[in-house]
This record gives structure tokens, sequence and C-alpha cells, in this order.
């Protein structure tokens, strides 16, 4: 599988007039890389996605891409509601230079399991040359991708992993049992990647990794290569960390906690906007027990 391991949902940093700051983009994927990551995941929910035109999410893409020189494998975000503008955002992702694709269940639009299995179906039958990962966010996308949906679409040959950002442990060992051999399992939450890698898992998405690729590279290896009393260690000291990054809505703490330390500015585009002081002043206060990671 190409995509396994400690791999970045990295943000999308903006200059202080709100335009895509491609030298910061550059020096956080050098970063990551430095840092042991595994795989870049540019463009999703953590990238601001949504907030990036269709020339500035190939954009972001290709710096993701030329950075990375084949050093480590590029899976971007495609997510759109509309099956279309999915294919053809992973059209651009491939001219981009992407080795795979993050397909998000579609949201808002509510579909059945059906509509899913067709939605994702026909996104990896536009791409056959690239790896497409099923995202199953429901939290985001308000439904659920069932695990006899992603069985279903486990005998399409590059349908070859999904990220599960369901929160749901018994989900994810069922759709493990369905597919295993076939369809890696992928931690969507750095709070279930020992869980999920502990149930047969392969890797994880992280968020926490865009501060910390080290730290996070570090555990995910040790639970992979079975030293898992290490791994169950690294994961329970980092738990007050992992949950301050979702004290407010993603990527809002972890941009803040990267703002600290200098790696980019606190910038969003509307709708989201900075953090509100309370909960940033419980961050700031959880960071300073973690002034270590790197």
């Amino acid at each position: 599988m190409t995509f396994e391991g400690a791999m970045t949902a990295l943000v999308t940093p903006f200059t202080a007039d709100g335009a895509v700051d491609e030298e910061t983009l550059r020096a956080l994927v050098e970063r990551q890389i430095a840092g042991g990551i595994g795989g870049l995941v540019p463009c999703g929910t953590t990238g601001e996605a949504p907030t990036l035109d269709l020339d500035e999410h190939a954009r972001v893409i290709q710096v993701t891409a030329e950075v990375a020189a084949g050093r480590v494998p590029v899976l971007a975000g495609i997510g759109s509601n509309d099956t279309r503008t999915a294919i053809e955002n992973a059209h651009r992702a491939q001219a981009a230079g992407a080795q795979g694709v993050l397909a998000t269940a579609p949201y808002y639009n509510k579909p059945s399991q059906e509509g899913l299995f067709r939605h994702f179906k026909a996104i990896a039958e536009a791409v056959p040359a690239l790896e497409v990962c099923i995202y199953d966010v429901p939290g985001r996308s308000v439904v659920k991708v069932a695990p006899e949906t992603t069985e279903r679409l486990s005998v399409l040959d590059n349908v070859t992993c999904v990220k599960d950002a369901t929160g749901d442990m018994a989900h994810g060992a069922e759709v493990y049992r369905r597919v295993e051999g076939r369809v890696g399992l992928l931690s969507g939450d750095d709070f279930t990647t020992m869980t999920l890698i502990a149930l047969g898992g392969v890797g994880c998405v992280s968020v926490a990794s865009n501060l910390a690729p080290k730290t996070i590279s570090a555990m995910v290896a040790a639970a992979r290569e079975g030293r898992m009393d290490e791994a169950r260690a690294m994961n329970a000291r980092l738990q007050p960390f992992f949950q301050a990054l979702f004290i407010q809505t993603n990527p809002l703490p972890i941009k803040a906690a990267m703002a600290s330390r200098g790696l980019c500015l606190d910038r969003f585009r509307l709708p989201l906007c900075p953090m509100d002081d309370g909960p940033r002043t419980k961050l700031m206060t959880v960071l300073e027990g973690f002034s270590d990671l790197d």
C-alpha cells in the first residue's frame, strides 16, 4: 500500500492579506519530510479546501508534490458533494502530481448507501492511475459509509484505503474484518490512531503532526513495529494535546498552535475565523506542557 504510516493533513497557510502563502507551504512540507512523516495530505478539511478556488486547490497540491519530489507520496483531497466536481478535482490533482486522492463522503446531500457506492466508484473509474482513499467523516458529511459499502468498493483495484474519522471503533473493526488485505484502514482522528492500528489499521492521517511530525511518526512506527508499551506510553502522554486540538473546529486550534511557534500565521478564510479567547487560552495552557514536541 502506498498510503500507510503517519501522514499529515496539511494546513494551508495564508498571508496577512488572505492569499495562499506558497513560501510557507514549501517550508512546512520540508519540515514534515525532515520529521519522518510518511505521506502528505493537502486540501483536506485541515487544509480549508472548501475556501480554495479551483486554481488555488490545484496549486496547493502542485507545490506539495513539487517539494515532496517523490520522497513521500501525496494524497490530495478532492472532496465535493457533487460527483462531477470531485472527478474534476481528481483530474486536476493527477495533473498536479498527486499519487492518490482523498474522496469525501458527499456532505449536505445525504445520499443513500447506493448513492455513496456510485459516487466513489465513479471517482475511482475516472482516475484509474490514482489510488483512491474513501474518507468517512460523518461529523461533517452527516452520512456514514457503511462497512458493507466499503466492502463493495474494495473490489476496485485503485480503491486502496479508507480514512476512518467516525470515532466509532466497532465500525472500524467491522470495516477491517470485511476488507482485510484489500483496503488499508487509516485513522482520521489523532485520538483513535493507536486503537485503529491495534485493530489492524495501517496508519493515520494526523492533524497533530502539523506541529509534531517527529513525535507522531515515532508513535505510529512504534505501534506498527509491535513496540506497544512504548507506543501506548506516548499515546497516553499525548492525549491532552490531541484533545486540545479539537477544543474548537479544526483547523482553528492547530493553526493557532503553529502560529505560537512561528510556523505559519493564524489566518483563515471565512466562514472560519481565529479561535475565541477562552478556548485559545486553554489551548496555550496545554501547549506549555508540550514544549518538547517536534
